[in-house]
Order: C-alpha cells, then sequence, then structure tokens
C-alpha cells in the first residue's frame, strides 16, 4: 500500500496507543481487516460511543414515512411536519454527533472504517490505495461499469459529506435541462432565495479567504484571472465563525485542513442536522430512525404501501427484518436508492403501475476533477470551502470551480478544481433477476469527452499562467472515474408529473435528486434539489395529494 511517510508513523503511534489503552490487539495497521476484529470495534467505540447506543424502533404504520435524510428528504419531513402530517425518517447510516475537539470524523488523507459504508478499500483521486476496517462510515462509494458513485451514508445524507458549495444554475442551461417542466423564474422568485435563508448560504468572508490555509484559493483565482476569466464567488454552507475558530486554535482543525469528504468533527458545515432535520423533530411530529436500511417498496391493494427495513449496528451486523406501513411514501434517498427501489419493485411487481420512464435519465452532472500546477509553490494549504468558480463555453459549456487535494493537507504544488459539463449523456437503471440488482453502466467514450473539454480549459489556464501541468505522479491531471452528483432515475415530468408524484401510484412521491433529469446546468446539484423539494412539497401538501 503507497504510505505518506510521517503521517502514516504518527497515525499508527496514535491508534497504537489507543489500542494499548483499551487492552486490545489485533492485526497490522494499514492491512485490511474486519470489523469483527476487537481491535477496530474497540476503538470506534471510544471515538464516538454515540453511535453505539440503542436504536429506537419505528412506528409500525406511519401517515407518512421519508426514505433517506439528505436535502430532499429533510425539506419534505419539515413541511409535512409544520403541516400537521406526522411522519417516519428511514436513514440507514448512523447519526454522528459534532465537538469541537474530537475526532468524530476521520479524515481524508488516512481514512479509517468511519469514513466508508462497509467497504474494506478505496483509491481516491489522489490514487492513494488504503485499506481499512469494514464498518458503517459516511461515504458510500457505489460502483457501476465506467464510473464509481460517491453517495452519503448518514443521518443528513450527503450535507455531511459535501464540499458546501450551492449554486444556482443560469437560467439558459436550467430551461435546456429541465424542458419546461420547472418555472426557473419561480425557483428565482420564491424556492432558491427559501433555501439559501433556511441554510444560511454566503461567500466566504475576506478574512477568511485571506487566511493561510486559503492561500490555494488566492492562487487559483490568480492564475484564472490571468488566463482573462473574472472568478464568481460561491455561496456555501459553512458557518465562517466556525473556521474563525479552527484558525484561532479555539476548535480543532476541520475545514481548515482538508477535511470535508468524509464529514466535519466540529459542526463546520451548516449540515442538515442543524437546520431541516432538527426543525422537523422539534416540531414532534417528524422522527429520525437512524440504522434502517430500506431493501423493499411495495403498495397493498387497500392503497397502503409497504416498507421492508433491515435495522444495522454501526458494524453492519443485522438486528432486526420489520415490515412498516404507511398512507404516503416519500422517496429521498438519493438518485441511487431511489431509483434502485423503484426499478426493483417494478421489476419484481411490487409496484404494477410504473410507467416506462423509471430508471431512465440518469447522469453525473458533468463531473471532471482536474489538477494543474501552481505558479509559487509555496504555503497553498488545503482549506476545504470553494471559494469561486469561472465559466466557460468555449466548447461544452462548464464551470470550474475552485477545490482543494483531498486527503493531502501539505503543501504539493498543485491547484485542483471541480469541473461540471453540461453533458447530455444519459443511462439507464436496468435489474438483474438472477442477484436481484439494480445497476447501469456508463459510457467510456462519454467519460472521455467530458474530460477533454474540461482538461482543453485547465490547460488553457495553466499556459496562460505559467504553471506546471504534469500531476500524474500526484494523482490525476483530470478524470471523470467517479461522480459526487449523480442525478435522475425517475425524473421529474416523466417517471412522475412536474411536481414528484410517481404515475401510476398515489400518495408515492420522488423528492430528491433522482426527479433532476442527471444534470444541474453546470453548477453543483445540492441548491437546487432542496429548493425543487421545496417546491414539490409546498404543491403537494397545498393540493392533498
Amino acid at each position: 500500500m503507497t504510505e505518506v511517510p510521517g503521517l502514516r508513523r504518527r497515525a499508527l503511534f496514535k491508534a497504537a496507543g489507543t489500542a494499548a489503552l483499551l487492552g486490545v490487539a489485533g492485526s497490522a495497521f494499514g492491512t485490511t481487516v474486519a470489523s469483527a476484529d476487537p481491535m477496530w470495534e474497540g476503538l470506534f467505540r471510544t471515538w464516538v460511543p454515540e453511535i453505539f447506543a440503542p436504536l429506537p424502533d419505528p412506528p409500525e404504520h406511519s401517515p407518512a414515512i421519508v426514505i433517506g435524510s439528505g436535502f430532499g428528504a429533510a425539506v419534505t419531513a419539515l413541511r409535512l411536519a409544520q403541516a400537521g402530517i406526522a411522519n417516519t425518517v428511514l436513514e440507514r447510516g448512523s447519526r454522528w454527533p459534532n465537538d469541537p475537539w474530537r475526532e468524530i470524523f476521520t479524515g481524508d488523507d488516512l481514512p479509517d472504517g468511519r469514513g466508508f459504508w462497509h467497504r474494506t478499500h478505496f483509491t481516491g483521486v489522489t490514487k492513494m490505495p488504503i485499506g481499512f476496517a469494514d464498518f458503517g462510515g459516511v461515504l458510500d462509494c457505489t460502483e457501476y461499469p465506467g464510473i464509481d458513485v460517491w453517495r452519503a451514508a448518514a443521518v443528513g445524507g450527503g450535507s455531511v459529506i459535501f464540499t458546501g458549495a450551492m449554486v444556482a444554475p443560469e437560467r439558459r442551461f436550467f430551461d435546456h435541462v429541465f424542458g419546461g417542466t420547472v418555472d426557473y423564474g419561480e425557483m428565482d422568485r420564491v424556492y432558491y432565495p427559501r433555501v439559501r435563508e433556511m441554510l444560511r448560504l454566503s461567500p466566504m468572508p475576506a478574512d477568511i479567504y485571506n487566511s493561510s490555509p486559503f492561500a490555494h484559493s488566492r492562487a487559483w483565482d490568480d492564475q484564472v484571472r490571468r488566463a482573462g476569466y473574472e472568478p464568481r464567488a460561491n455561496d456555501s454552507i459553512f458557518t465562517w465563525d466556525i473556521l474563525r475558530a479552527e484558525l484561532a486554535g479555539a476548535s480543532r482543525a476541520s475545514a481548515t485542513a482538508a477535511r470535508s469528504n468524509l464529514g466535519n468533527s466540529n459542526g463546520a458545515k451548516f449540515d442538515l442536522n442543524q437546520n431541516y432535520l432538527k426543525y422537523a423533530q422539534d416540531t414532534g411530529r417528524s422522527m429520525v430512525y437512524p440504522g434502517h436500511r430500506v431493501d423493499a417498496i411495495a403498495q397493498e391493494p387497500g392503497g397502503r404501501y409497504s416498507v421492508t427495513v433491515t435495522k444495522l449496528a454501526p458494524t453492519g451486523d443485522v438486528l432486526a427484518t420489520r415490515t412498516l406501513t404507511c398512507d404516503r411514501l416519500f422517496l429521498g434517498a438519493g438518485s441511487v436508492g431511489t431509483s434502485e427501489l423503484l426499478v426493483r419493485a417494478q421489476a419484481t411487481g411490487a409496484l404494477t403501475h410504473l410507467n416506462e420512464h423509471i430508471g431512465d435519465g440518469w447522469g453525473t452532472n458533468g463531473d471532471v476533477v482536474l489538477a494543474r500546477g501552481a505558479s509559487a509553490l509555496a504555503g497553498h494549504g488545503q482549506g476545504v470551502p470553494s471559494a469561486s468558480r469561472i465559466f466557460d463555453e468555449s466548447g461544452a459549456p462548464l464551470t470550474l470551480e475552485s477545490w482543494y487535494i483531498p486527503g493531502i493537507p501539505f503543501e504539493t504544488g498543485a491547484l485542483a478544481s471541480l469541473g461540471m459539463v453540461l453533458d447530455p449523456t444519459r443511462a439507464r437503471f436496468g435489474y438483474d433477476r438472477a442477484t436481484n440488482g439494480v445497476g447501469l453502466s456508463w459510457s467510456t467514450k462519454n467519460r472521455d469527452e467530458i474530460v477533454g473539454a474540461a482538461k482543453a480549459v485547465d490547460h488553457r489556464i495553466a499556459e496562460r499562467a505559467g504553471a506546471l501541468l504534469e500531476y500524474s505522479a500526484l494523482g490525476y491531471d483530470a478524470n471523470a472515474l467517479f461522480t459526487a452528483h449523480p442525478l435522475g432515475g425517475a425524473v421529474l415530468g416523466r417517471a412522475t408529473d412536474n411536481h414528484g408524484r410517481v404515475h401510476g401510484h398515489p400518495g408515492l412521491y420522488v423528492m430528491d435528486g433522482a426527479a433532476v433529469p442527471g444534470s444541474t446546468g453546470t453548477v453543483n446539484p445540492s441548491l437546487t434539489i432542496t429548493a425543487l423539494a421545496e417546491r414539490n412539497i409546498e404543491a403537494i401538501i397545498r393540493a392533498g395529494r
């Protein structure tokens, strides 16, 4: 396994010391071990005892069940509760706490099982293969032919593991993608502003931008200006006062030290646990149940919906299997989770009236990760929140967003970007009856085309800024081998009506990224997913159906 000198040794000594205090022993660190190993389970219980607390059981029947707890699901739970509709939120992942000093989440640099949902190895954008214990961590990497999909497994969904940028698309690209099913003017007047207020979105303040960890952001902006672009500020979900506390030594470094993909231990991200989900639970009419994986959905002859649920310990041990029922069922398990449930239910006959568009319209939002050289190789830091972006349409329309190098919180001489290309390619989920599995394939040709479009812009910036180009030794200078923005599979206006009501099954709704047709028009999807959920649940509650 590739190692980082120094950092690996420090991690080994720290973990070995903890293990000695606990009186446990096990395999050498750095090897792949099972979560049943008493050393690793002991460490996880010591680091985050809260997630090992006994899990409550959801009621047998609820007026409404919400599957998932990410952006769309959290909006749904709150607005239903405010309308007086009791609801049960089912989330497969754990409810992780926050603490200003404890390491609740693992880091991108040397992650352990807290980072990943029941897998034992991972190779990220920096090509560093790492092995760790099998555990119920926060990031699920789902592998399909041609593409890996990064998605959340935690209460709060994607808000726990994303980089925090929340940006609205331009009207022309929104209209191009949605094809008239959603009125951009209404989104711009009502729902985007509502979400911005709820999530307290704001651009990075000057004092944070000018601090040492964000030297890489300033260098990125300097390079794009030299190439003729004017960077635009990104609205962000981060709580800037917590970053100020990190800088002042009043909190453990997290957002200022390249920690984001696997969670921010001190709550630097104003994630859904601190707003929508909290407000929903405060009403007394919404309850969140962690550790409850939904395996199947069906409609009973009388019209009620049934939900087959497996109750899981963080170690993956099965604690119980139950069938719950509800009058109305809201799918918010993310593009992959929602699509899997619907495609499987259609193929097995559990939902008999789903139409031909179920499973269709899936895309990656045109995600491309890029790295280019820095003009001056000193002190660029790796603070996480994305300060800015540029837009280019010299070829395919695309955005490049200032990013960070995940897992490398020291000087690399590289500046990272996240590219989002307006990519028309779509895939379809299929069902394998032999395995009861749902999956898709992603075109290598398409992947190469979007990489080429983004790389051409990044190359032009590097040339004009006098920056080095080759970073294949560190990671990839450009790749689209994974997406963190899966969209589609139950597209609005096709699999559903224009407000997420699933055709053929009254009382069944899609409230998440599965409703979005593969792209949000060259920007991060989180703001649009949340605003669409606000729009759709408002219409559903108003109409009573």
